[in-house]
């Protein structure tokens, strides 16, 4: 019985927390159960990237095609990444967690981004071959000391959690880069190059990675890490993000 006491006084302040401030959804603000951040109807709506897509970025594509396709950006592009996997576009709904999330502190919406998140582990190019890690984009610890925390790194923990992959943090950031928001394509290229080195005490020869981030938008960030993680003799180097811009 002494050992149910702290679980039941945790379950007594959950409730009693419930009162004060009653679960909602973080979007239309209607009432929702304990631990639910989203409601149902707002989930629906999120907008899911449906076939057809490129093969290599996940980009929808609106007219009628059956067969695996490349977008221009990509026809255009050697990556070093072997696909990147969003499962939802970032736009509505989606854009607006991820951004409350990243840049209004707002931690617990985690939960609904690693769901989001641990969708694109059904897609048949993130499971052949297996994933053997998983690894997050690194922040620059100047960017992370002024966020407070690395988005990718929350979102890559929970997914280990989820799928059983272990974790595994094989890079760091060390140059302080402007951030990409404001650069088109050659410009967030040219920005990042340089920006990530292999951890000293890192081992990743002959496994294959799953780079984690929060958003894909031209690729830029996610190709400079999988360089430097090939070039330390990685066998193969995937993406998955929450969203796809």
């Amino acid at each position: 019985m002494l050992f149910q006491i702290p679980k039941l006084l945790r379950g007594a302040g959950s409730a009693f927390l419930d009162l004060l401030y009653p679960p909602h959804c973080t979007l239309c603000l209607c009432k929702t159960t304990a631990g639910e951040h989203l409601c149902a109807t707002c989930r629906k709506k999120a907008p899911v990237i449906r076939a057809p897509f490129c093969d290599t970025c996940s980009q929808p594509f609106p007219g009628q095609i059956e067969s695996a396709f490349l977008c221009p950006n990509c026809r255009e592009r050697h990556f070093e990444f072997t696909c990147a996997v969003a499962c939802y576009q970032s736009r509505d709904g989606v854009r607006e967690v991820v951004h409350r999330f990243k840049y209004n502190g707002k931690i617990y919406l985690r939960h609904v981004l690693v769901d989001w998140l641990a969708e694109t582990l059904k897609d048949p190019r993130l499971q052949t071959p297996a994933c053997d890690r998983i690894v997050p984009v690194p922040l620059h610890p100047t960017r992370e000391r002024e966020r407070g925390f690395n988005q990718a790194h929350i979102l890559a923990e929970g997914l280990a959690r989820r799928s059983g992959i272990p974790l595994a943090h094989c890079l760091k950031r060390i140059r302080y880069t402007t951030t990409q928001t404001i650069f088109d394509r050659e410009e967030r290229m040219e920005n990042l190059r340089g920006a990530f080195q292999l951890r000293q005490s890192a081992q990743v020869r002959n496994l294959h990675l799953l780079l984690i981030d929060d958003v894909l938008t031209t690729g830029s960030t996610v190709d400079e890490c999988a360089r430097v993680l090939r070039d330390a003799g990685a066998a193969s180097v995937r993406v998955a993000t929450v969203a796809r811009a």
